[in-house]
Parts: C-alpha cells; structure tokens; sequence
C-alpha cells in the first residue's frame, strides 16, 4: 500500500507538471483502485518528478522486486574506510567538519555549507550549493554526513572532481595543509593519485607515536608535580 500511494503522489505531480506547461487542468484523481484488485506498479520516469520520491519509489520497487542492494551499514570506521588517509589528516578533517556542524546533529546541512563556503571566500548559488551536496549525497537526505564530508576530499584526491565545482573549491580552500598531511605521503594532494604502501603498517606506526606522546606529557606531568613536592618540603623545613 505504501509503494501505490507514493506512486499515486508521483502521478499526481507529473499531472500538475504537465497541466502548468499546457495551461490545461489536470484530470481529477481516479478512484482508488480495491485491495482486492492490486494493478502492478510501473517504474516512474525521475526525468521531471522529484528526485526523492523517485528514489524511495524505485527502491521500493527494488525491495519487492527482489533486487534491492542492502542499505551501508550505520557504523563508520574512517580509519578502515579511508586507508588512503593519515590518521592525522581525518582527525583534522573531523575538527573542520565539527566546527561547520553549528547544530551539532553530525551533519552539515545546505544552510551550514553556504556559511562554510562563505568563510572559505567561495560563495555559492542555492542550486551550486545542492549541486554540491548531491554530488556525494549518498543516502539522498541533502545534507552532508562527515563519511560524505571525508568522500569530497577522496574524489580530490582520485582526480574525480571538476575543477571548477563547488567541492573542488572546498577540498583547495581547506586550512588544512593537505600537501603537509600527505595522503600517503603524496606531495600533491590534487594531482597524486592513491600510493599503493602498507596502510596497516602506517596506521600502526601512527598510533604508536600518539601513544608515545601521551607517555611523554604523562611523565612531565609527573615531573612537575615530583619537583613541586620537593619544593613545597624545603619550605617547610
């Protein structure tokens, strides 16, 4: 019942759509067809309907049909999902994506990247802003999750954006000093492609040196509060 009455509301705006451009009404809405007399469902034509009914439609049909791909799991690993990326360079991504996120829901919606493009110095149009979003906008929700906000800089990187788009801008006017972070240690973030070297190795050899800095800042602290107590017993003495 579900995918009738979404492919009944995507009829509905095709007629509209076709009675604007006529100067015509539109025909009155034929009677619900019975329960009992299912008619089978054709594939709706998204060439003038709106994008996401089209797609809930379609995939809908696709569940039914037998032939749905499954949904991406909700878990998100970045480390794991994008190898290609130093670990320094995603937690710096994260800053960057945080800072933008002024609703703090984990996405960065169209309102939020127009204020982000403005502060890099390159402001878009609405539609260049949906353009944007839609480019990597993989659950059709139009807003960014920070996976999709981490795939801007991925196609950067694999040479898969145009040079003059919205997200191109994004990934070139970034603080970030990708050339500095390396992916993989590329020189050029935008015209290097994905080295093939161990990403195990280099995550390992990564979380080692975090864990050896901790140590390093553990061992002052108690440094610090080691000669402290040193000082305070000469003064009591």
């Amino acid at each position: 019942m579900a995918s009738e009455e979404l492919a009944s509301k995507l009829q509905r705006r095709l007629q509209w759509e076709e009675a604007e451009d006529g100067g015509v009404q539109p025909a009155p809405r034929a009677a619900s067809v019975p329960e009992s007399q299912p008619q089978p469902l054709a594939r709706v034509p998204t060439a003038r309907a709106d994008a996401e009914l089209s797609a809930q439609l379609n995939r809908r049909l696709d569940i039914n049909e037998g032939a749905a791909r499954p949904r991406r799991c909700k878990v998100f690993h970045p480390y794991s999902e994008f190898p290609e990326f130093s670990r320094r360079l995603i937690k710096d991504l994260e800053s960057m994506f945080r800072l933008y996120d002024s609703g703090r829901d984990g996405f960065i919606d169209l309102m939020e990247l127009k204020l982000m493009m403005e502060k890099l110095g390159a402001p878009q149009t609405h539609l260049g802003l949906k353009s944007m979003i839609k480019e990597v906008d993989e659950d059709f929700d139009g807003k960014l999750s920070f996976r999709e906000f981490l795939l801007i800089f991925h196609k950067a990187a694999a040479g898969e954006l145009q040079e003059d788009s919205g997200l191109m801008a994004l990934a070139k006017l970034s603080e970030i000093d990708v050339a500095l972070e390396g992916v993989k240690g590329a020189k050029d973030f935008f015209e290097a492609k994905v080295q093939a070297l161990s990403s195990a190795s280099k995550f390992e050899a990564e979380l080692k040196a975090e864990q050896d800095e901790r140590k390093r800042a553990e061992e002052k602290r108690r440094l610090r509060q080691a000669a402290f107590r040193e000082l305070k017993a000469a003064f009591s003495t």
